[in-house]
């Protein structure tokens, strides 16, 4: 069952310590167009039913990604999509925004989304793996 829209945004805000809901969309908007860029098929597909429509639509039709991007060059795209945002707060962002995902995937799924993505994912997704 999908997550409704209010609760998914207050997740993100409360995670992101952002001041407004806008700021939390803004901000999911962006790393979940990213994130569907990285994954494919069937986990892609499983993930959307979990997330509010408008949220799926985003993950469903991504930016384009020619590579996977390693972690940091994740956090670095993210920077440059979000108007002002630095390293730094890109990374609190996609923190939040991911594990919000990771809550939402539940475990079994989150454990394929991982194995989609480069190696390190896990930690942006707050789930470290051991290794």
């Amino acid at each position: 069952m999908a997550l409704r829209r209010e609760a998914f945004l207050d997740h993100v805000k409360e995670r992101g310590e952002y001041d407004t809901v806008e700021e939390a969309e803004r901000a999911a908007r962006v790393v979940l167009a990213l994130l569907g860029a990285h994954l494919v098929g069937e986990v892609r597909a499983r993930l959307a039913v979990r997330l509010p429509e408008e949220f799926a639509l985003i993950l469903l039709n991504p930016l384009q990604s020619a590579e996977p991007l390693p972690p940091e060059r994740f956090v670095r795209a993210t920077t440059a999509w979000i108007e002002g945002a630095t390293e730094q707060t890109a990374r609190w962002d996609v923190s939040a925004v991911l594990s919000t995902v990771a809550d939402t995937a539940g475990d079994d799924l989150l454990k394929e989304i991982l194995f989609q993505l480069p190696a390190g994912y896990d930690l942006l997704f707050g789930r470290p793996q051991p290794t």
